[in-house]
């Protein structure tokens, strides 16, 4: 029994006893949630985060500085070729050879196409065949009259004689004049065999079309095997063109200036052209004429600008920024400051001045913005120039948001030209 009670009192658990190494489980169960809270607010600060706003961009285009006068007017408008044409044939026939591609330099006179010529061969044929004939009829209207005048000439000295009859001379006058006559409308022939020889002649040459003028062909419009008229008599399959060829040298602006500003421009007065395609290229140029009539539609006038310098880079229908010019550039400076065109809706105002929002460091559609300010000029149209602070080329962010502040990041949703 003494045995049994020793045993029960070692499995007891002494209170008093000194608390183990290590830490307890609560202490352990405190860490492990405090950790799991820990992990579940950073989670949630990754994902309940603003992310990167998304913005549109535009870029600023150069419009002057580096020895560039005081512009007096802005305008826009295309390039255009004063000689332009697509070139057909004078005659309905079908192609049999096009000698043309787009971009190919030709000459004046130069073959671009030839046309199947079997009929006009024939009928040239045809027209030297008759001529043949018209002079074998005047051949044989000669010997006739020759024939003629003799025995008329044989009859006058025997009437004189009295041998014959007046009558019987008379006769024979009247049959040598009838066969003069005939000589000469045998000889009227000749001549209209020939000239309908040379209309055959003329028509066997309109199978072959040739260029009007030196040029840049821009279009080839036809294929060997495809009917072609002038006319398009075959509706739509017919061609009307073999292709349209352009003389370069001949290019010039067109742009539409509007009524209120047009007493501003003069014929002969500088221009800065400024290629939407290249915008840091500022061309030479000045007004040609100013077309004498309004648009009632657009309430604008149209004008005329000669490019003064001539570059394989300028096309037909590109888009292009024109300055007009209080005076020419002076030779050698370039003191005038830089300037810039950009959207109206790039420019904010932030604390009382005017800035726009340069984006930086862009990389695979993201970027950060840097606060930049600026100068505004004139408003031309839906843009607006900056006179100082920005230059030509940056990457701009347009209608930025309220909170956007120097340093963001921003992704790019559609980036400007």
């Amino acid at each position: 029994m003494t045995d049994t009670r020793d045993l029960l009192n070692e499995l007891r658990i002494d209170r008093s006893a000194p608390p183990r190494d290590g830490l307890p489980r609560a202490a352990w169960l405190a860490g492990g949630i405090a950790a799991g809270l820990l992990l579940v607010l950073l989670l949630g600060w990754l994902f309940l985060r603003d992310p990167a706003p998304e913005v549109r961009t535009a870029k600023a285009v150069a419009i002057g500085g580096g020895g560039t006068a005081a512009s007096v007017l802005d305008a826009t408008g295309y390039v255009v070729a004063r000689r332009m044409a697509t070139v057909s044939a004078k005659v309905t026939g079908k192609v049999r050879e096009v000698l043309i591609e787009e971009g190919q330099h030709v000459e004046a006179g130069q073959v671009l196409a030839t046309l199947d010529p079997v009929d006009a061969l024939a009928g040239r044929d045809l027209a030297a065949a008759q001529v043949a004939a018209a002079h074998s009829q005047v051949a044989g209207a000669e010997a006739r009259f020759r024939e003629a005048a003799a025995n008329a000439d044989r009859l006058r000295g025997l009437v004189a004689q009295q041998l014959v009859s007046r009558a019987q001379y008379e006769q024979a006058v009247a049959e040598r004049d009838a066969l003069r006559a005939q000589l000469a409308t045998s000889r009227r022939n000749v001549d209209v065999a020939a000239d309908q020889l040379a209309i055959a002649e003329n028509s066997v040459d309109n199978t072959v079309v040739r260029a009007p003028f030196a040029g840049v062909v821009i279009a080839k419009a036809a294929q060997p095997g495809e009917m072609i008229s002038p006319l398009s008599a075959g509706g739509g399959f017919t061609r009307t063109g073999i292709g349209t060829i352009v003389d370069m040298d001949s290019l010039e602006v067109e742009v539409d200036v509007g009524e209120s500003y047009i007493n501003r421009v003069e014929p002969g007065m500088p221009v800065v052209a400024t290629l939407n395609a290249y915008p840091d290229w500022q061309i030479p140029a000045e007004v040609i004429a100013i077309i004498p009539t309004a648009d009632r539609g657009k309430a604008t006038v149209k004008v005329r600008v000669a490019l003064q310098e001539r570059d394989p880079r300028i096309v037909p229908d590109m888009g292009v920024r024109v300055s007009f010019l209080e005076e020419a550039p002076a030779a050698g400076d370039t003191e005038a400051a830089p300037r810039a065109m950009v959207p109206a809706g790039a420019i904010a105002l932030r604390d009382g001045g005017d800035v726009v929002f340069v984006v930086r460091d862009l990389r695979d559609g993201e970027g950060t913005v840097a606060v930049r300010e600026v100068e505004i000029g004139r408003t031309l149209g839906d843009d607006r120039e900056v006179t100082s602070g920005l230059v030509g080329g940056e990457t701009l962010v347009v209608d930025p948001p309220d909170g956007l502040n120097d340093g963001d990041a921003v992704r790019v949703a559609d980036e400007g030209n």
